[in-house]
């Protein structure tokens, strides 16, 4: 979810699902004990660390391999090669459907791609794992002002607001949001 390096989803991813001027939540991260990323321009959440969430079986094993699906899709993420990103968020929820963190990068990767009926389905297999958490909120708004739908994207973002008030990422959404109905037209991507 690089879109504003002059763009931005999910730190959540996924946190960590991170992105800029458009953002995702770092802390998505910081609920699956990552760092986010460093990166001021990142909107969406997806983690830097391979560290796994706490919900999944043997959460000591996963993300221990920095070459591993999850921890190759951040990296591919974070350098905006999304396709190849995709395939391994893919391969990891394939291999570890309980994945919160795997999904929400999915989900990143598919707005990236602009395949949002995919990645509508990926959020809500996150959803269904870890709830409607700030992050996960964060995301989906900012998914929905990639896609011009600009009431669903305030619902979205003023529920993950409501639930987390001094998140940046959220701000820099809502920020982003007004900023694009202002100019009435979505956010382009680089």
């Amino acid at each position: 979810m690089r879109m504003c390096r002059g763009r931005v989803l999910v730190a959540t991813l996924v946190g960590p699902l991170l992105l800029g001027g458009c953002e995702t939540s770092s802390k998505l991260g910081d609920f699956f004990g990552t760092k986010a990323a460093d990166d001021p321009q990142t909107t969406a959440s997806v983690p830097d660390s391979g560290e796994a969430t706490s919900e999944a079986p043997n959460a000591g094993l996963l993300g221990s391999d920095p070459y591993d699906d999850l921890n190759t899709g951040k990296k591919l993420y974070r350098s905006a090669n999304y396709g190849l990103a995709e395939r391994h968020f893919r391969r990891a929820v394939e291999s570890r459907p309980k994945d919160a963190e795997a999904w929400v990068g999915l989900a990143a990767s598919y707005d990236q791609l602009r395949r949002f009926e995919l990645a509508d389905r990926a959020y809500a297999q996150a959803v269904g794992i870890v709830g409607t958490t700030p992050e996960v909120l964060n995301n989906q708004g900012y998914s929905y002002i990639l896609r011009g739908d600009y009431t669903r994207a305030r619902v979205a973002l003023l529920q993950a607001k409501a639930k987390d008030p001094e998140n940046p990422y959220i701000q820099s959404n809502l920020q982003l949001l007004e900023r694009a109905v202002r100019k009435r037209k979505g956010v382009q991507q680089k």
